[in-house]
């Protein structure tokens, strides 16, 4: 609807009426909430949405991306992971996680960290330390918490990650 998001809200209403358990319209309609930072609306419409379609990676990753921008980083990180089972190539369909306008600089670094988190376990190493860097940069965590997070220990080693951490041990 062209960034129109309230005539974009009318249509999809309308549709669910045609078909209210067309996960397609909810996971959209789930995503015009989270632009209009109605987050409650918009995991019901996700949670709605996964009843009719329990194994849409799309639905999870954008579940997941709304918790995250909630500050309820595990059970966005859970729900991420849950995007991967399904399809580990869920965040080269459609990019990485946005959120709209976030609130802070920390709300990103937070995002940035999970993706990092999400790429290890996809096998994306390069692309993990690039979130990683990101991360940092936005003050989310720092080289000695990414040192002890296990879920980082397979980097350990890897050229780009070493050069990412000597990096931050000198500023």
């Amino acid at each position: 609807m062209m960034f129109n998001l309230q005539d974009a809200t009318r249509c999809y209403q309308q549709s669910l009426k045609l078909d209210s358990k067309n996960a397609n319209v909810l996971n959209n309609l789930g995503t015009v909430y989270d632009s209009l930072k109605q987050y409650k609306s918009a995991v019901k419409m996700y949670h709605k949405a996964l009843k009719a379609d329990p194994k849409s990676a799309l639905v999870l990753k954008n579940l997941g991306t709304d918790l995250l921008a909630q500050h309820q980083y595990k059970k966005g990180w859970e729900v991420y992971k849950s995007a991967l089972a399904v399809d580990p190539q869920i965040f080269d369909h459609n990019g990485g996680p946005r959120v709209e306008n976030p609130a802070s600089v920390q709300d990103r670094g937070a995002m940035n960290y999970y993706m990092a988190k999400g790429c290890v376990r996809a096998g994306k190493n390069d692309r993990a330390i690039e979130y990683l860097r990101m991360a940092l940069n936005e003050g989310f965590t720092n080289p000695k918490k990414l040192a002890a997070d296990q879920e980082f220990a397979g980097l350990h080693g890897f050229p780009a990650f070493e050069q990412l951490m000597a990096e931050q041990k000198s500023q």
